[in-house]
C-alpha cells in the first residue's frame, strides 16, 4: 500500500510556497503529479539544483543544469534536461526540485 506524502503549501501552479519545506519525499510526490518516475539521472539534476539553491538562494538558470549534466554524462547529454523533464525546465524540474516559480521564466 502506497503512503501518500502530505505536500507543503503550493501556489496556484503547484510550486512550493516555501522551498525550505522540500525534501525527497516531497519531490517524489510532485513527480507523481507530473507523471514522472524519478531515476538516478533525475536525482542528479534535482540535487544539483537544490545545492545551487542552498548556496545562492535562487533557482539555477537552466544553462547551469545543462552544463552540470554534460559534465556528469558527457557532451552528448546536452539535451538531457529536456529528456528528463519533457514538459520543460521551469514546469517540471523547478517544481519537482521545490523551487518557487522563477520570475520572468515562461517556459523551458
Amino acid at each position: 500500500m502506497e503512503v501518500m506524502t502530505k505536500l507543503p503549501k503550493t501556489d496556484d501552479e503547484g510550486y512550493l510556497v516555501e522551498p525550505q519545506e522540500w525534501d525527497e519525499e516531497v519531490a517524489e510526490a510532485l513527480a507523481r503529479q507530473e507523471n514522472l518516475l524519478l531515476t538516478d539521472e533525475h536525482w542528479d539534476a534535482i540535487r544539483f539544483m537544490r545545492d545551487f539553491y542552498r548556496d545562492r538562494q535562487v533557482a539555477p538558470d537552466v544553462r547551469f543544469v545543462i552544463w552540470h549534466l554534460a559534465e556528469r554524462f558527457g557532451p552528448s547529454s546536452r539535451n538531457k534536461i529536456f529528456e528528463l523533464f519533457p514538459y520543460g525546465y521551469v514546469k517540471q524540474a523547478c517544481k519537482i526540485a521545490g523551487m518557487k516559480r522563477p520570475r520572468g521564466w515562461s517556459s523551458g
